[in-house]
């Protein structure tokens, strides 16, 4: 059996991936140009640009960082790379987790070995994967400690989705949910809401099975909503739509940021772990893939209904501390104007009634999220 050592951090760094999709200027539909680009971006940082799955999506990292506004200003400068690199090549960038109008089957899968395999194994599963995520790391200390913050994490999940929704549409129509993209990453074997794991042994041993049955090639293959990654010593928060400009992806990562250190400093003080029903945990995600911000969140200690903007106006409350020491405080506050709306799903929609052109929903956002 592999042994897998976590390779913690003192301190809960930050780090942030962007998932972006590569649209055409002239017909604003998706465009399988990430090999052109690639080639045109600084060489010798192959960690900073990748592809992904499908040719038509950038992911940009920033490095690893210990404040948002640091993690920002690392992305902004990539970010204006990229935007550079594709102007030449007629490309702009759609920040939003699907697009509008485009058909998965036009898009190419990126030739890699690992990539070819995937498909091979999950067929039309991996080929409909045409979707945009933004995922947040934050180190922790240990490979316990990230297992028991993936579980303590959980309840929280569903108000991300909320706030980050940005696909309503799938290939030319309206799906009746804000965040399409949730529903079709749940269509993967090991994607969705993680299974319930004790510590980190019973992980090893959970990624161990998986691969010794021919379930999964490799651990990279486990895209729960929240996972631990041991070669960054980090947990990492997946279940985020890609939001529509960089002012709520940042907001996002100040949240995600204090909820990991909040949770990690509660298990330092001996706090009792409140068990929170799974099925609490699933019904309020659905509820935040239907409605977004308008959905009610059922409160998993009383049970009680309530709306987004007063479970976010709750959290900020109570990580205000967090937030002040990890330098962030701007960053979370700005959640207010988030869970207020309109956000990305919400903006999708009201440019389509106002104009009638999917087109101009690309076309519109394309503009309003460039640097």
């Amino acid at each position: 059996m592999t042994k897998l050592h976590f390779d913690g951090n003192a301190r809960p760094t930050l780090g942030i991936e962007l998932e972006l999709g590569l649209v055409d200027q002239e017909s604003l539909a998706l465009t399988n140009a990430c090999d052109p680009l690639l080639e045109r971006l600084p060489s010798g940082s192959p960690s900073h640009y990748k592809p992904e799955l499908m040719q038509c999506c950038i992911e940009i990292n920033s490095g690893v960082c210990h404040t948002v506004a640091e993690a920002r200003r690392d992305l902004e400068q990539k970010l204006r790379n990229v935007q550079s690199a594709c102007e030449p090549l007629g490309l702009g960038l759609w920040w939003g987790a699907t697009h509008p109008f485009s058909l998965w089957q036009d898009q190419h899968v990126t030739r890699t070995p690992r990539y070819m395999d995937l498909v091979d194994s999950l067929q039309e599963m991996a080929r409909r994967l045409v979707t945009n995520g933004l995922h947040v790391h934050v180190g922790v200390e240990s490979g316990d400690k990230a297992v028991m913050i993936c579980d303590r994490i959980m309840q929280y999940l569903p108000t991300l989705l909320a706030l980050s929704a940005s696909s309503p549409y799938w290939e030319g129509r309206d799906t009746g949910l804000a965040s399409h993209r949730s529903k079709i990453m749940e269509g993967l074997p090991t994607a969705g809401l993680p299974t319930l794991m004790r510590n980190w042994s019973e992980y090893v041993w959970l990624v161990n099975h998986m691969e010794e049955t021919g379930f999964i090639n490799s651990i990279r293959e486990i895209w729960w909503d929240v996972r631990p990654h041991h070669n960054f010593g980090t947990v990492e928060v997946r279940v985020c739509d890609m939001p529509g400009h960089m002012d709520d992806a940042c907001a996002l990562a100040a949240l995600i940021q204090c909820l990991v250190r909040h949770l990690s400093d509660q298990i330092d003080e001996g706090m009792y772990q409140f068990d929170c029903h799974p099925m609490m945990i699933r019904q309020n995600k659905w509820r935040a893939s239907r409605f977004g911000l308008d959905a009610t969140l059922v409160n998993s200690y009383n049970y009680q209904a309530q709306s987004v903007p007063e479970v976010v106006g709750k959290l900020i409350e109570q990580l205000t501390e967090v937030a002040q020491e990890l330098g962030c405080e701007t960053e979370l506050s700005h959640l207010t104007a988030v869970a207020a709306g309109p956000n990305s799903a919400v903006r999708q929609r009201t440019i389509l009634q106002q104009t009638g052109e999917a087109k101009e929903i690309v076309r519109q956002l394309v503009a309003a999220a460039r640097l």
